[in-house]
Formats: C-alpha cells, sequence, structure tokens
C-alpha cells in the first residue's frame, strides 16, 4: 500500500524485464517465455516492493570538463531506476556475487554486511561484449567527480541486483555473462527517454536563464500537462536550488511499452517562492559548460 507520505503521482507502467533483442552480436531472447509469463513468476514480474522511480539531476559541472567528460546540453541527466518499498526506503547490493561499484556506498549494509569495492575490469567491457555501442556513448548518464562507467556500475550494483527480473536465473538456460547489466542499462536509458524534462518544461517557456523566474506552480503545471501527474521534486542549497525530479511508477507484469494506470504518489515537498536559473560560478573552465540551473527564492 502507497504510504501517507506518497502525495505526487506519475502514470506510465515501466517495464523491467530483460528486453528481447534479436540483432547479431545484441542480447539473447529472454527467458522465460514471455508468453508463458504469470505475475507470481519474479521472473516476469517484479513481485518485491511497490514502486519503480525513475530519477533525474540538473547538474552544471562534472568536475572532469578537462578530460572531456561534458554535461550534454538542453537536457537533463539519468541518476537511476531502482525500487522503492512505498515508504521511502529501499533494499540496496542484493546480490554480492554481482557487486561492480568500485565505490560502494554504503560500504557496510544495515545487517553489518560489508560490501567490498569492485577492482576488475570496468562495466564498459560488458556493453563491448555485446556489441551495445550505443550504450557506451549515451551521453545522458553523467557522472560528477569520477568516470561516468564508475557511476553506472553503482547504480547497477546498488539497484538492479535487487529487481526480480534481472535476476541471473531468469535469463537460463541461455545466459551470458553480464547479460543482466546491459539489460539493466538499456532498461535506464529507455524509461529515461520517456521523460525529457528539459523539453517539458520548456513547452512552457521554462529554460534555464539568469534572470527570469518562473513559480513553482508554473514548474508543477509544465509537467503535469505533459504526464498527467506531478512527480517529486527535490531541491538543494538550503530548499532553492532545483536538481532532481523522481518519476514515481507501478510494475505491471511483461508490459513492454507504457500504458497508462491510476495515479501513483511521489514524495511531497512543500515549496513557495520563485523560480529561477542558478548561474554556475565557481566551475568556469576552459570549455564549455550549461549557463546554469533553477533555483527556488
Amino acid at each position: 500500500m502507497v504510504s501517507s507520505l506518497l502525495e505526487m503521482s506519475s502514470v506510465v507502467v515501466i517495464l523491467l524485464v530483460a528486453w528481447e533483442v534479436h540483432a547479431t552480436n545484441y542480447l539473447a531472447t529472454t527467458y522465460p517465455n514471455i508468453e508463458a509469463c504469470v505475475l507470481t513468476n519474479p521472473c516476469c514480474n517484479v513481485v518485491k516492493d511497490g514502486l519503480v522511480l525513475q530519477t533525474q539531476y540538473w547538474d552544471t559541472y562534472t568536475g572532469l570538463e578537462i578530460y572531456g567528460q561534458l554535461l550534454p546540453s538542453s537536457t537533463w541527466t539519468i541518476h537511476g531506476l531502482w525500487l522503492d518499498n512505498c515508504d521511502g526506503s529501499y533494499d540496496q547490493y542484493c546480490d554480492l556475487t554481482r557487486q561492480y561499484d568500485p565505490d560502494p556506498s554504503p560500504s557496510v549494509l544495515p545487517d553489518g554486511t560489508p560490501v567490498p569495492p569492485y577492482t576488475g575490469p570496468s562495466v564498459k567491457t560488458f556493453s563491448e561484449d555485446f556489441g551495445r555501442w550505443d550504450l557506451l556513448k549515451c551521453n545522458f548518464w553523467i557522472n560528477q567527480g569520477a568516470p561516468n562507467e564508475d557511476f553506472w556500475a553503482h547504480e547497477f550494483s546498488k539497484h538492479a541486483t535487487c529487481t526480480s527480473t534481472f535476476d541471473v536465473a531468469c535469463y537460463e538456460p541461455d545466459y551470458k555473462e553480464h547479460q543482466d547489466v546491459v539489460n539493466s542499462y538499456e532498461a535506464v536509458v529507455k524509461v529515461f527517454q520517456l521523460y525529457p524534462t528539459y523539453n517539458m518544461l520548456a513547452a512552457a517557456g521554462i529554460v534555464p536563464s539568469n534572470g527570469t523566474t518562473y513559480t513553482l506552480a508554473q514548474i508543477t503545471n509544465a509537467l503535469y500537462s505533459q504526464t498527467g501527474a506531478i512527480p517529486y521534486l527535490g531541491y538543494s542549497g538550503n530548499g532553492v536550488v532545483l536538481d532532481e525530479v523522481w518519476y514515481f511508477h507501478h510494475v505491471l507484469g511483461t508490459v513492454r511499452t507504457p500504458a497508462q494506470v491510476d495515479s501513483v504518489h511521489g514524495l511531497k515537498k512543500t515549496m513557495t517562492g520563485a523560480v529561477r536559473s542558478l548561474q554556475d560560478h565557481q566551475f568556469h573552465h576552459a570549455v564549455k559548460l550549461r549557463s546554469g540551473g533553477i533555483v527556488v527564492l
């Protein structure tokens, strides 16, 4: 049951089963047979937890601009895709045999189990092994202060290992090592692309600038008009900098295309005041950075 804390909503069913790809060098057909799937089968349906979050960042720098790690223009970026327990909590690092995070956070689980840092090949090589050059070229999933692939490894290890439809057993008898990892990355990117937050706001005339201000109502109305619901809006900087959007969903069986369902509620943040852009100030480099972020005054 959705907690009383959950008061904002989204309306899209998300597929969290392994995607079926038939092209040469791509991923093998998923198992079990989709036609035979039932909702009680954890390989066919996410049977634990109640919500799935698709989360996005608005950042203004990466910290690695001098190495060519840049933020894309005119778009938010991916944070991740994970299960929520309907009370704001979530499971994490559920399978340490698939722990690829070089800097796990937390490094010790609540039950006292240590999460050892990963020291093996980069997860980039996993996508290379399956010929998924498209995922390697994704410029929407950008890390801050460390290489992008470290962030990807973190998100898979911390969250996707807790998603039953990515369990290795679901790929038998033809499982190929790291197939689950690449499938999860594909799912993350596909779901992110359902929510072009920058474009949805821009359609209402809300764009980053260093002078124009917007009300919180303008922002929520813009997102509601495009999605039919209001996502959770996250703030930093003492509650004035808008830097995250979370889209909440129910998961329904093996549906692999978006479908409308009743609104699913996200955590509500009460904010008042105007919204304007945040100029990059201490992050000027020789390379081009974003012009700013959105600030609640």
